[in-house]
């Protein structure tokens, strides 16, 4: 059973959750221990805070650590993310990335700490402070946890403001491909999947295509078609159901060849519970398998539930975390 010493440790709980035909029904919970009482434990698990009454639990125990990521994969990967989604305007500070795109979403319009700035760390976001406020706008920040910890830190200091957890989340390619829903979907290079629906993939996005995600996205000013578009390796998917467009992704390959880069996966909300979106998911995987991409990648907001949970479901996990970090003022 567990003990004191085992809260702020990963642990594993089976707990009774009531009575089916006579005989008991469990559930399992994964998760970081963070209270222990005579008369519950208190779990927090990726989908939120678990508190599960003593007399429920059924054993427990302890589980490894997860693994972190390396510093190098976390810094590969958010490069290969970087040049999925290249804001026009670009400038470095050391390693670092400067980044604007007429404010037009925050991984555009935001610094990207990883490697060395080539100046202490003070001077550095005085920099990206007087570098946003010539363009006009507000200093924005991303900041790769826990990689940026120490850049987090002096912007605590500082007084800056965080946004919501982003999971930067990873699947095999070899995964996803599978992952169309069964029937007559069709895509680009003719292979089928849901009744009626046909899916091409296209080197440019249609008007329709940039109308659903100008609904999404707030607008698409000029700098938001070279941040779709200004890519080598990108296809935008367009779903068609008896010639209306029901769905709409994009798709591209960075990083030297090895992400297949998933973003905009948008379904109208008259087709979803289709399994439209893991079709898209599919479409884009087979494309980016036949360029020789290895795996895929997305971000994706932590709190956006629907989302974790398809995707989720199509395999993939967390691989880090990152918050955008906005100056005060």
């Amino acid at each position: 059973m567990l003990r004191e010493q085992d809260v702020g440790h990963r642990i594993v709980v089976r707990r009774r959750t009531g009575m089916r035909a006579g005989r008991p029904v469990y559930s399992d919970a994964l998760g970081e221990l963070v209270e222990l009482t005579e008369t519950h434990l208190t779990l927090t698990t990726r989908h939120g805070r678990l508190r599960v009454p003593i007399a429920e639990v059924h054993r427990a125990k302890r589980v490894p650590a997860a693994r972190r990521p390396t510093a190098a994969a976390v810094v590969e990967l958010e490069l290969a993310a970087d040049e999925a989604w290249p804001a026009p305007t670009r400038d470095r500070l050391g390693d670092w990335l400067l980044r604007a795109a007429d404010g037009w979403t925050g991984r555009a319009n935001s610094a990207l700490p990883v490697g060395d700035p080539d100046r202490p760390l003070p001077a550095a976001l005085d920099e990206i402070e007087r570098w946003y406020a010539e363009r006009g706008q507000r200093a924005l920040v991303n900041t790769p946890l826990p990689l940026a910890a120490p850049v987090g830190a002096e912007l605590d200091l500082r007084g800056w403001h965080s946004r919501p957890p982003v999971l930067v989340q990873t699947a095999p390619l070899a995964a996803l491909t599978p992952a169309s829903p069964t029937g007559p979907l069709i895509d680009a290079a003719g292979t089928g999947g849901p009744a009626g629906v046909v899916v091409e993939l296209a080197a440019t996005p249609t008007n329709d295509w940039l109308t659903v995600a100008a609904g999404r996205k707030g607008g698409l000013p000029a700098a938001a078609r070279q941040v779709l578009t200004g890519v080598d390796q990108v296809r935008f998917a367009h779903a068609y159901d008896a010639g209306a467009l029901v769905a709409i992704g994009r798709g591209t390959v960075t990083g030297q060849g090895r992400w297949l880069g998933l973003c905009l996966i948008e379904v109208l909300p008259a087709a979803r519970r289709r399994g439209l979106a893991a079709g898209l998911v599919g479409a884009l995987a087979r494309w980016a398998g036949a360029t020789g991409a290895t795996d895929a990648f997305l971000q994706v907001e932590q709190r956006n539930v629907p989302a974790v949970t398809l995707y989720r479901k199509l395999g993939f996990t967390t691989h880090h975390t990152y918050r955008t970090r906005v100056a005060p003022g």
